[in-house]
Order: C-alpha cells, then sequence, then structure tokens
C-alpha cells in the first residue's frame, strides 16, 4: 500500500521555496528525489517538476516511487497535468500518466487537482507510510492545506503494470 500526501501552499513560487529551504537546512532528508513540485502560473497553466523525471537510475529495475507519482498526477490532473508533465522536461510518468487506462475513483485525489487555482503551487509525495510522515514532519512549520489519501494495492498495482506497458 502507497500513501499519496499533497502539502498546497498559496503563491506559485511557495512550494519551490520550502523545498529549496529544506534542501539547503538538511541533508538527512533522503525523500528530497521523491517529491514532486507542482506549480499553476496565474493563467491556470501546470507545471509539474521533479528530480525523479532527470533520473534514469531505475529504469531497468522497474518503476519506481517518482515515476509512479508521474502517473498518478498526470491520470489525475488531465490533459492539462499530462501535458505539464511533458513539458517540465522529461517527467514521463506526467505524460504517461494521462494515458492509462487506470481509474483513480477517490474523492481526496479529486479535491487536490480542484484546488490548484491559478497562483498556487504544491509539494506532492508518493511513497511508504514512513516517507510520506518524514515529509509530514519537515512541513510542519509551512501554512498549506493537506490533501491525504491511501492508494489501494489494486490502484498500485494497476499504476505499476500500466506504466511499465
Amino acid at each position: 500500500m502507497s500513501y499519496f500526501k499533497a502539502f498546497e501552499f498559496a503563491g506559485k513560487r511557495s512550494a519551490g521555496k520550502a523545498l529549496d529551504k529544506l534542501e539547503w537546512n538538511d541533508s538527512d532528508y533522503y525523500w528530497l528525489d521523491d517529491v514532486a513540485e507542482v506549480t499553476v502560473n496565474k493563467r491556470g497553466n501546470y507545471r509539474i517538476h521533479s528530480t525523479w523525471a532527470q533520473d534514469s537510475s531505475n529504469v531497468a529495475g522497474g518503476i519506481g516511487w517518482g515515476a509512479m507519482l508521474g502517473g498518478l498526477l498526470g491520470a489525475v490532473l488531465g490533459p492539462a497535468g499530462a501535458v505539464a508533465g511533458a513539458a517540465a522536461g522529461g517527467s514521463i510518468g506526467g505524460a504517461v500518466g494521462h494515458s492509462l487506462n487506470v481509474e483513480f475513483d477517490d474523492p481526496i485525489l479529486d479535491k487536490f487537482a480542484a484546488s490548484l487555482l491559478p497562483d498556487t503551487s504544491a509539494l506532492v509525495i508518493l511513497g511508504d507510510q514512513e516517507t510520506v510522515a518524514a515529509v509530514t514532519a519537515a512541513l510542519a512549520a509551512y501554512e498549506v492545506t493537506v490533501f491525504e489519501t491511501e492508494l489501494s494495492k489494486e490502484a498500485e498495482d494497476a499504476l505499476r503494470k500500466a506504466m511499465k506497458n
């Protein structure tokens, strides 16, 4: 079972600034490479930035957390999210996510997608319970709106299978 958690910030650059601050202040955050940053500009265009999109080290070994998150974001955000993922410079998961034949019937994911209004940003993590708890603790000082849900084993397996095809 995997856990999805999104931390939504007011302001297009706020999530990125928080992530930058965490990167400079503590090298113990092993999960930093698994976090995606979603930004929405004043016109409502999405952009998904991730370090895992450029990391090909896990390609032969299967689909890692980052790639699964990219697929999930592409599926949840629809065509705009898929295009944003592709425009981010290699977010294969985001681009593929919209074309996956995987449905996520989760009102939390729907609320998250709907909440991404112009001039907002979010940090998003998909991982095991321990990783998501570590991200939550690191972001506790920030004023954010939190969206969290569990991805069922069936949905996780379907996402992994679809991303491998």
